[in-house]
């Protein structure tokens, strides 16, 4: 069984940012940084969530919360 990891918020927001403002695949991210698909995407959705002002339940992501 694989371990889980943990990644800071900064790590996730450019993670997401990878997709969102630099173009990047959710295929071509994963594979540069050794992520899985389904947390990018959780990643991806959140920073559009924030930056269109909706308030996280967990951690935020942007420094705005």
């Amino acid at each position: 069984m694989k371990k889980r990891r943990s990644f800071s918020r900064e790590f996730k927001r450019e993670a997401a940012g990878m997709v969102l403002d630099q173009g990047f695949s959710y295929r071509d991210v994963c594979r540069q940084l050794d992520l899985g698909e389904t947390g990018l995407r959780r990643w991806v959705e959140q920073l559009q969530f924030e930056r269109n002002g909706g308030v996280p339940k967990s951690e935020a992501l942007t420094d705005a919360h």
